[in-house]
This record gives C-alpha cells, sequence and structure tokens, in this order.
C-alpha cells in the first residue's frame, strides 16, 4: 500500500533505501544527534519532489499538500508523525511511527513487513530538509524537499533543482506543491480556535 508520509511524505510514500550516488555534491549519511532532532521537531511542509517511480509520481499529482509534526522521542529512537492531506478537496489526517539511524543518518519505516530507509539531508540555512530515496537505481531513484514555511523562497528552490540535478535527474521531474490548494490548514485553525474558546469556558463561569 502505497502510503504518502517524511516522512513522503514524509509522505505517504513508502521509504526507500538512498545510496550515494555518483557526482553528488550532496552530503548523504551525517550523523542524526539530539540536536538534529530538536530542530526535526516541528511542523513542516512538503514543498515538492522528483520521484522516478511511476507509481510513487502519481500519487503526487492526487495527493495535493500535506504538512505535518515531527515529535522525535529521544530514548527510544522514535519520531512521531501526524500529518494533514489534501487528496482531492478533502483533508485526510493520518499518524504513524518512524525508527532513524543515528550513526547513519537514515529515517526507517516498517511497510508490509519490510524495513525501508530514507537518507536525511539537513538544510537548516534555509530551515528546510530533504529525503535521498534509492539514488543508485536509475528507475527508482527520488528526493523530497519539505520546509518550515509553506511559501518556499526562491533560493530554497534553486538549491533543491540543484540537488535534483547533482543525483542524475532532471529539472522537469519536479512536482512542486501549489499551497493555495490545501483544505487541512483552514480546518486546523478552527480547530485551535474552538480549543481556546473550550478551555476559556470554566474560567468564565468561576467569575
Amino acid at each position: 500500500m502505497v502510503l504518502l508520509t517524511v516522512l513522503v511524505m514524509l509522505s505517504l510514500l513508502p521509504l526507500m533505501e538512498a545510496q550515494n550516488p555518483v557526482h553528488s555534491n550532496i552530503t548523504i549519511g551525517e550523523l542524526i544527534t539530539n540536536e538534529t532532532l530538536t530542530w526535526l521537531s516541528d511542523k513542516w511542509f512538503f514543498m515538492g519532489a522528483a520521484f522516478r517511480n511511476p507509481k510513487y509520481h502519481q500519487a503526487m499529482q492526487r495527493i495535493l499538500t500535506v504538512f505535518f509534526y515531527l515529535t522525535p522521542n529521544l530514548i527510544n529512537d522514535m519520531i512521531e508523525l501526524r500529518e494533514s492531506l489534501t487528496i482531492r478537496d478533502q483533508c485526510v489526517y493520518n499518524s504513524t511511527h518512524l525508527g532513524f539511524q543515528r550513526e547513519n543518518g537514515t529515517f526507517s519505516k516498517y511497510e508490509g513487513g519490510v524495513k525501508t530507509f530514507a537518507h536525511l539531508i539537513v538544510l537548516k540555512k534555509h530551515g528546510a530538509f530533504m529525503l535521498a530515496f534509492d539514488l543508485k537505481d536509475e528507475k527508482k531513484r527520488g528526493l523530497s524537499l519539505y520546509a518550515k514555511k509553506s511559501d518556499i523562497p526562491l533560493e530554497l528552490r534553486e538549491v533543491f533543482q540543484k540537488a535534483v540535478k547533482h543525483v542524475g535527474m532532471d529539472e522537469t521531474e519536479i512536482i512542486f506543491v501549489d499551497w493555495k490548494k490545501d483544505r487541512c490548514s483552514q480546518q486546523e485553525k478552527k480547530q485551535l480556535e474552538l480549543g481556546k474558546e473550550t478551555k476559556k469556558d470554566p474560567e468564565e463561569g468561576q467569575a
């Protein structure tokens, strides 16, 4: 089952094992530290991706937007993932857990009894990170981008475009997210406002 999760989505896409590609200038395999995990503990927006696998490519065209929350557990080396996906005109919620391997800089996920992996590439300067998927396989390789804001700056867009080319893909294979199609943010905002009002009611009753 294709699950578009960070994670894809990180996304609802299964995480695939990534390998260092030839002629790549992006750093893969850096250690995941507690500092990295604390930085990742935030709300993230899926900004775009380039995938060679036709099945994943089609899934990206069906799933319009994704934002999610990462909550790392430093003791168990697990990350809670709560995501909100706009699929057609509906908002769909999903939650799961991801593992991470500190020494080789990968996230992992069990899917259908199989443990699969994706390499984390941190772009702290841009408030973003990438996930590298199966880069040694020309027919399956992929790269996805996530940021702390839904508005992608031109500089970050260019960084991702260059990274896609450096892993042996073409810019034309990139699909960027159109956040005007988002159906989940407004619902989340209403739920937060409702929660605040609910907390106020008992205080008002005591006044």
